[in-house]
């Protein structure tokens, strides 16, 4: 999809996620958006996308890395439960506790029966925190491994994108069919009612977006809520032109 047709088809859309923003704070509504795949998936984009146009301080991300040793010691959820929404938020969860089902699994962080005990929990973890009213949504974005492979190699060679690279990427190579074993596993154990998955193709990254972005709106309840009045009257002077004492603007960057 080209950037000009991709932008087009965004812009309602965020207009759309700010009025869900809008009727969160105004209601306290808490909504939760689990953003789960394979590594170069598109997860980074698709939170992008979402939170572009939102307010950093209702809506948050939240990327925890490998548990510490004190978190190690604790219940799974544990870590995970602080990072909830409040009143008005919308939390978003670049990857989260499925981390267990996935990479854990396949990559032999955690045993056979710690996996199997988290699965026959997040049910019921989940439809508490959806009975106690939190809106949760949980997105897998699906990615073949011919399009894996091309995103992996990109980053390694674009020094820009090379950050993102790391060794369990590459190990993750050799294990797309364990990932997809371990997948339809969770999917099995985690898809109910309550708390659905819900796969999006992201084969091409701005369709998938889109697709995602869509997909969110559309299962919300109505949210219009009209923005608060606010009396912006005439100024009542000549503006003022900036004025410096102790410091002044570095130079400028040199134009073209």
């Amino acid at each position: 999809m080209k950037r000009e047709e991709y932008e087009a088809a965004m812009e309602p859309m965020q207009a759309e996620l700010v009025g869900m923003a809008r009727w969160a704070k105004a209601t306290g509504q808490r909504i939760l958006v689990i953003f789960e795949g394979r590594d170069t998936a598109g997860k980074g984009g698709a939170i992008g996308a979402v939170r572009e146009s939102l307010n950093p301080r209702q809506c948050r991300t939240v990327a925890l890395s490998k548990p510490t040793e004190a978190e190690q010691g604790q219940w799974y959820f544990q870590r995970y439960v602080e990072h909830l929404p409040t009143a008005g938020e919308i939390v978003l969860f670049d990857r989260s506790w499925y981390n267990r089902a996935g990479v854990e699994k396949v990559m032999g962080y955690a045993t056979g029966e710690q996996v199997a005990a988290f699965l026959e929990q997040v049910p019921v973890f989940e439809k508490m925190l959806v009975d106690d009213g939190i809106l949760l949504f949980k997105y897998w974005l699906a990615t073949d491994q011919a399009e894996q492979e091309e995103r992996l190699r990109e980053r390694l060679e674009d020094p820009m994108k090379r950050w993102k690279l790391s060794p369990v990427d590459l190990a993750a190579r050799d294990k797309y069919d364990a990932y997809t074993e371990a997948r339809e596993a969770m999917f099995a154990a985690t898809h109910t009612a309550s708390a659905p998955w819900t796969v999006v193709d992201f084969n091409d990254q701005k369709l998938g977006r889109l697709t995602l972005v869509r997909d969110l709106l559309d299962r919300l309840p109505d949210t219009k809520v009209d923005p608060a009045e606010i009396e912006f009257g005439p100024l009542g002077r000549v503006p003022a032109v900036e004025t410096y004492g102790a410091l002044r603007p570095i130079q400028s960057y040199p134009e073209s």
